[in-house]
């Protein structure tokens, strides 16, 4: 997938979470656990954003650590939203697989970034 359009999938994303959370009943818990997925899920498209500038490899690994972190967060906050009852979870399901595909290739990219690096890093005597 081009850069392109994981930048547009991770905005995607981050906008169908605004748009779920904006429907939930006010209560205290409904007002934490959607301040808190709301923060992970734009964070995965803004650190997605930050690592297509990285100044190295090391530096592209690392940014998209935060990409893998925040989008296992973001999956978590969506399987409590449905186990309390804030949203169906049918709502929740399209949302839940897009964050899965994001994650999953994110991984991936991690992966062949790493095997790069090492290859980068053997030294050939």
């Amino acid at each position: 997938m081009d850069e392109k359009t994981f930048k547009d999938r991770t905005k995607r994303l981050g906008l169908s979470v605004i748009r779920l959370v904006e429907k939930f009943s006010r209560s205290i818990a409904a007002d934490a656990i959607g301040r808190q997925i709301v923060r992970s899920a734009t964070s995965i498209g803004a650190n997605y954003r930050a690592a297509c500038r990285a100044k190295s490899t090391p530096d592209m690994i690392n940014k998209l650590k935060v990409v893998e972190e925040e989008s296992d967060e973001t999956g978590y906050w969506l399987e409590l939203i449905v186990e309390a009852g804030f949203a169906p979870k049918d709502q929740v399901a399209p949302i839940a697989k897009e964050t899965d595909e994001i994650l999953a290739m994110t991984v991936a990219s991690l992966k062949t970034l790493r095997a790069r690096q090492l290859i980068n890093s053997i030294v050939v005597f």
